[in-house]
């Protein structure tokens, strides 16, 4: 799984906010990860498909078409897909005939404030049964979230809460949307979380279930979830979390 690095100053700002000071926003939130990578964000632009290339049809038999193949990879500033690893496998063949697909297609990469930026993106491609044109499509599967508005910090008089719970950072999505559902709703499983005082998930159980495999998922996904900590009286500290976790059902 992908790691995420947010920056350090979001958690200096977070912890003035619950002080007698006066809060003041940094002017960046978001920060790339260890191989200097950034996630889509509230001030990061997810990278977009400008040329499409089709993915070719391997010569398989027809009861084996239908599926789908999703990549994870890098945009990096200049376009260039890198870095392209395989999340959901469709079988060798189209697998390898959609990085060889998206290595041929041309993006525009993602930006910060205007300024061109490697960024993380999934990429899915869909194969079905009447050999409909396999086009790439961006999928953004992880991202990091905004910080938590001023006014979540202060009680109405404006003074700064004594405690805050923890807040989320960076989520994951639990699992890929079936692209043959005809008729799809969303059922969403409850899992509670221990988060510690430097924002990491811990001892994360399923509240509310779903079954089917689902709850499993649901835990991965809120174990790669980074959060601000709950904070009392200005220092960080461990509290519990409960967070709903959406999927769509068919």
């Amino acid at each position: 799984m992908r790691q995420v690095n947010y920056a350090v100053g979001l958690l200096a700002v977070f912890a003035i906010g619950l002080s007698a000071q006066e809060v003041v926003p940094s002017q960046h939130h978001q920060a790339p990860d260890e191989d200097g990578v950034y996630y889509v964000g509230p001030e990061v632009s997810a990278p977009q498909l400008v040329r499409t290339v089709y993915v070719p049809y391997p010569n398989d038999d027809e009861g084996s078409l239908k599926g789908m193949t999703v990549l994870a990879m890098v945009v990096e500033a200049n376009g260039k897909p890198a870095h392209i690893q395989i999340i959901h496998t469709h079988g060798d063949a189209f697998d390898q005939a959609v990085i060889a697909a998206v290595k041929r297609s041309t993006f525009e990469p993602g930006k910060l404030e205007g300024k061109p930026v490697p960024v993380w993106i999934d990429v899915r491609v869909v194969f079905r049964g009447n050999r409909t044109p396999a086009v790439p499509q961006v999928l953004i599967a992880e991202r990091d979230l905004a910080p938590p508005e001023e006014s979540q910090l202060e009680d109405k008089h404006h003074h700064a809460l004594s405690y805050t719970p923890p807040f989320m950072i960076h989520t994951v999505d639990a699992d890929f949307v079936d692209p043959f559902a005809k008729n799809p709703y969303v059922q969403v499983a409850v899992v509670t979380v221990l988060v510690d005082e430097q924002g990491i998930p811990k001892e994360v159980r399923v509240r509310r279930g779903l079954g089917f495999g689902l709850d499993q998922k649901a835990v991965a996904a809120v174990q790669h979830y980074k959060f601000l900590p709950a904070m009392q009286h200005g220092k960080p500290v461990a509290a519990r979390s409960d967070i709903n976790v959406s999927f769509v059902e068919f």
